[in-house]
Parts: C-alpha cells; sequence; structure tokens
C-alpha cells in the first residue's frame, strides 16, 4: 500500500486535496510501485524560488521541484517501505504553464504530477523535447488517467 502526504502554504487547503492524493496513488498503481511514501508540498513562486535558488543554484521560480531521498525504512513487521523523496509543485508557475501552453489548470496538476513521480522513480530527460522516454511515458499515463481529475473537469 503506497501512502501520500499533501502539505499546502493555504489554510485551508484547496478542496481537492483528497482528489490529488488518490490521482498519486493511481499513478504509483500504473507504474506498478508498492510501499512508497512520498508527500507533495503545493506552495507559490516566492517559496519555489528559495528552494531552487537554495538547492540548485538557480534564483528563479519553476513549476516541478523533486527532491529524491532513495532511502528505505525497516519497519518491526519485518516489511519495508521506499521513502522516493518529495515533490514540490508552485500552483502561480502551474497556473502560468496553463495559460502559456492553453492547457487546463487540473490538466497541468496532473502532468506536474506524474513528471515529479517519474523523477523520484530514478528517470531523467536531457531536454523537453517529446522524443525523450521519460516524457514520452509521462504523455502516456496522463493519456491512461484521461478520465481521472484532481480540481474538476473546468479547470
Amino acid at each position: 500500500m503506497n501512502r501520500v502526504q499533501v502539505s499546502t502554504l493555504e489554510d485551508p487547503p484547496p478542496e481537492w486535496v483528497g482528489s490529488l492524493k488518490n490521482y498519486v496513488l493511481k499513478i504509483l498503481a500504473c507504474l506498478g510501485r508498492d510501499k512508497w511514501d512520498l508527500s507533495v508540498f503545493l506552495c507559490d513562486d516566492e517559496t519555489i524560488t528559495g528552494l531552487n535558488s537554495r538547492y540548485r543554484g538557480k534564483a528563479q521560480a519553476t513549476d516541478i521541484l523533486s527532491f529524491v531521498l532513495e532511502e528505505g525504512e525497516r519497519f518491526p513487521s519485518g516489511g519495508s517501505r521506499h521513502l522516493p523523496g518529495d515533490i514540490v509543485i508552485s500552483l502561480d508557475s502551474l497556473r502560468e504553464n496553463a495559460g502559456r501552453f492553453k492547457t487546463g489548470e487540473d490538466e497541468e496538476l496532473r502532468r506536474l504530477l506524474i513528471h515529479g513521480i517519474l523523477h523520484l522513480d530514478g528517470m531523467d530527460h536531457k531536454s523537453n523535447s517529446g522524443t525523450e522516454p521519460m516524457l514520452r511515458l509521462q504523455e502516456r499515463i496522463l493519456t491512461n488517467l484521461a478520465d481521472e481529475h484532481i480540481m474538476g473537469r473546468r479547470s
């Protein structure tokens, strides 16, 4: 069983946080991953700029950051959990991307979640070309889960 923790700067958090958790669980199922514990943090451009500057040396906003932990923790039952890392998404940059790419915010959020999980799963890409294997897989998962929505169908 996979577990997902979602944190936000907003208080109270957006009403769709439960749908986001369910979507992440479906991505992990598509990838055949089990016993993952991962966290998603939803923030603004100011927060992600600080993280991007501190950890990547880039003093600018970005849409998503993935922080890979690559740790496993043993539990008394003898089982093991995988702690792949954390995903940070700027909702400001997400909205900007949705406008630039002429897509809905919900679709952009789903794409970013898939993207971040693929990074946590050890995949990477050298460019943003649609021929990159990671990005092809990202779009295939997005298509497979096209009937799933987080923020709602209209966003």
